[in-house]
């Protein structure tokens, strides 16, 4: 039996599992993906198309993947925290070729841009020397494999080794996922909510977050 893999995408990697990149990114909060995009269909082009970019919110330049052999059984997409709202500014070409594939109006463009903006406020700040994860999700498939665990294990230990001093996400209160990552010792630090998401159904948001800093005798922290 072909044993499991976590690897850093390559470009030949990102064309090959592209298809298969919406559907996961969508499965990490299917209710709030849903506020921002009415339209799946636009959802899924934009993760397309983000994935295929490097340096944009959903780029594959910041993900490793869990892989069987040739089989992609889960991703996880993460960076520097205060790169986030570069990213996700790093979109606004892909909005504009889109526009001129015809794969989405201008009333659709307008309609998610209000909504991100009223979303926006349920994404606290991210501070210097935290890495972020963006997204990690497994195929349902694939799950109860620990194949999470092992996704989660290798952004810390790669975060850790590059210097960051924290590792963070958001994830919505009520996703089963928030055991998972307690279990795997992270933590809340801020539970987050905006109106307009709350009354099209958005739970609450939490930012959940771990120290990256090893401890020696006596409680001291060593970086």
């Amino acid at each position: 039996m072909t044993s499991l893999s976590i690897v850093p995408a390559t470009e030949a990697l990102a064309r090959r599992h592209a298809p298969e990149i919406a559907a996961l990114a969508h499965a990490t909060g299917p209710v709030s993906y849903d506020y921002h995009f009415e339209n799946r269909s636009v959802f899924d082009c934009m993760v397309r198309r983000s994935w295929l970019t490097s340096g944009t919110l959903f780029g594959w330049d910041g993900t490793h993947l869990a892989l069987e052999g040739d089989e992609l059984l889960g991703i996880e997409i993460g960076y520097e925290g205060t790169g986030y709202r570069d990213r996700q500014a790093a979109l606004a070409p892909l909005w504009s070729d889109m526009l001129s594939a015809q794969e989405v109006t201008e009333a659709e463009i307008e309609q998610v841009l209000r909504r991100s903006d009223l979303a926006s406020w349920l994404n606290p700040v991210l501070r210097p020397g935290v890495y972020y994860v963006h997204a990690l999700s497994v195929k349902p498939e694939h799950r109860g494999r620990q194949i999470g665990a092992a996704l989660l294990n290798r952004a810390i230990d790669d975060a850790r080794k590059r210097g960051f001093k924290r590792l963070e996400l958001d994830v919505l209160s009520d996703n089963p996922a928030v055991n998972f990552y307690q279990s795997m010792g992270l933590s809340l630090m801020v539970a987050s909510r905006a109106p307009d998401p709350e009354a099209h159904g958005v739970p609450v948001e939490w930012r959940m977050g771990m120290s990256l800093e090893t401890t020696t005798s006596a409680g001291q922290s060593s970086g």
